[in-house]
């Protein structure tokens, strides 16, 4: 990039570095974008198919999970990685709908485009967009039924729907019902409402047996074994110590030199040391605790004398586990055994060690009123077992969102058909070039319903104007039944969604699709030949391919120079 100055050229950018503008720069950002959003779009629905994701060691990830997907895969093109940014961020404000929020912002930069080709400013159609996404969140509400949260059977139907189409479909039911009871089991009453944090609904993955043989554990699971082949191996209502100190003879914090001049000397010390230990083992008998789980290390003398007491004990415990044993037993970790108290002790109804797939694990279980769970879960394989996992991340995510904000919308592509009969309307009274824009997003959501026809093998045309015309005529309820190919109503199928998740898939994909949109100039620098990669940059700079590859806009490097 250079001008001109009395015939002189003058550099303005690093020499390699590459530019392209207006149309050009946004046909190759929309290009990109689309490519993302097509290749997750045929995974959407019941009848979605999965992906499989080999990586450059060999590893193999099978799924359908659109967030799954995007984050295996190693997207290079800047503007199709704010598409992967689209899922992640929807994954994490609510857990499901990564899918369906990435086909959605690829069909609206589709639109987009075509629009662009008549004519219509970027500018334009990043405020109709805007407009036409305040009205869609306006009649998403007028849609949304309230529900109740002892409604056991509806929030059952909400997991359901978000695990149909895993590989989790065949055990969905039994798996829906783990899903709401670990919800419901971690949520707290805060302000009159209900906060789940699904970070304490702890999943642990063992294959091995049936999906089915999958289950709910009131408490816990820590993936270590006794410490003490002398010490028992099941201990029913325990009483259980939480310790953060080692159970070990202390060191001294300095260099210390002690000399033993004779061989009673040694022995009054060696007596000391194991005195010391006793006591520590007399304070957990003395409080009351017959289970010990201690996050540093306990002495080989300790553990012997542990066992005589018939304490079970387990040593370097993880601190995530740590909180989650306080959380489900409801003991405090204490980092001073001095202090230790038989207020502090948790209780279980069972504490046991389980050998499991070869494994030794100890299952700390029938916690009485537990606000930290887990959900054992169980596969054939060790890809069975993750699609699992995430199948039930999805789940107890759509019922987190429902117990904190108790609103729901029908599923099978009703919302969509509503929200796009609601935004033709709106766009005959605004009219003009900006109407053109609300037109085109209204079409644009109607790329769920025929996704979802599509990849269950039906006819896209025929069932999206058949759905278009229900809805309109038997109300906003009615969407696609994929299995019996028509057109059916959702609450009486259970088929039933959050309102949240559909609210954060209009919000992400509708700011995603404006700020690609409002970029007509795309400056790179490639790394020289000869030189390393800038101080602090990322390695590369731009890949081999030119703006195809951009890594990350990897070389804004050159940008300094342009002051």
């Amino acid at each position: 990039m250079g001008a001109q100055l009395g015939g002189t050229p003058v550099l303005i950018l690093k020499e390699g570095s590459e530019r392209s503008r207006g149309r050009d720069a946004q046909s190759n950002n929309l290009l990109a974008a689309k490519v993302i959003a097509e290749a997750v779009r045929t995974t959407l629905g019941p009848r979605g198919m999965d992906k499989m994701l080999v990586d450059s060691l060999g590893d193999i990830v099978i799924t359908n999970d659109g967030a799954t997907i995007l984050d295996e895969i190693d997207v290079q093109h800047p503007a199709a990685k704010m598409i992967v940014e689209i899922a992640k961020t929807q994954d994490e404000e609510v857990g499901d709908g990564t899918t369906t929020a990435v086909v959605l912002a690829g069909e609206l930069l589709g639109k987009a485009q075509e629009l662009m080709q008549q004519d219509v400013h970027a500018s334009v159609i990043v405020n109709a967009y805007r407009a036409a996404s305040k009205k869609a969140l306006e009649e998403l509400d007028k849609v949304a039924k309230e529900i109740q949260l002892e409604d056991t059977k509806s929030l059952e139907n909400i997991a359901r729907t978000s695990m149909t189409g895993k590989a989790a479909d065949q055990a969905r039911n039994h798996l829906a019902k783990i899903a709401v009871k670990s919800a419901k089991q971690v949520a707290d009453e805060v302000d009159g409402g209900m906060d789940v944090d699904i970070d304490n609904i702890n999943m642990v993955k063992k294959q091995g047996a049936g999906v089915l043989e999958t289950e709910l554990v009131s408490g816990t699971i820590i993936d270590k074994e006794v410490v003490h082949p002398a010490m028992p191996k099941s201990i029913n209502r325990a009483k259980i110590a939480l310790v953060d100190a080692k159970l070990e003879v202390a060191e001294t914090e300095t260099d210390a030199e002690i000399k033993i001049t004779s061989p009673d000397q040694l022995k009054d010390f060696l007596g000391e040391e194991e005195r010391m230990l006793k006591e520590m083992v007399e304070k957990f008998k003395n409080v009351g605790a017959n289970v010990v789980f201690a996050q540093k290390g306990i002495d080989d003398l300790a553990q012997h004398y542990m066992a005589k007491a018939g304490i079970l004990a387990a040593r370097r415990v993880k601190k995530s586990d740590m909180e989650k044993l306080a959380r489900a037993t409801g003991a405090r970790v204490v980092t001073n055994l001095s202090d230790l108290s038989a207020d502090d002790l948790g209780s279980a109804g069972h504490v046991e060690e389980r050998k499991i797939s070869g494994d030794e694990m100890i299952f700390v279980e029938k916690c009485k009123n537990p606000k930290a769970v887990t959900i054992f879960i169980r596969g054939g394989t060790e890809h069975v077992v993750d699609e699992i996992e995430r199948a039930l991340h999805d789940a107890t995510s759509v019922v987190a969102t429902v117990l904190e904000k108790a609103k729901i919308v029908p599923g099978g592509g009703a919302i969509e058909a509503a929200l796009s009969r609601a935004l033709e309307s709106y766009a005959s009274t605004v009219g003009g070039k900006e109407g053109l824009a609300v037109s085109a997003f209204a079409e644009a959501l109607r790329i769920v319903p025929k996704s979802l026809a599509e990849n269950a093998g039906l006819d896209p045309i025929d069932i999206v104007q058949d759905l278009v015309a229900k809805n309109e005529t038997a109300g906003s309820h009615m969407g696609i039944d994929v299995y019996k190919g028509k057109i059916a109503d959702m609450y009486k199928l259970g088929v039933i969604e959050p309102a949240e998740v559909n609210r954060q898939i209009l919000k992400s994909a509708v700011e995603a699709t404006n700020m690609i949109l409002r970029i007509d100039d795309v400056i790179s620098a490639k790394e020289l030949k000869g030189e390393g990669p800038p101080a602090g940059g990322p390695p590369g700079g731009m890949p081999p391919g030119g703006m195809g590859g951009m890594g990350g806009m990897g070389g804004m490097g050159g940008m300094p120079g342009m002051m």
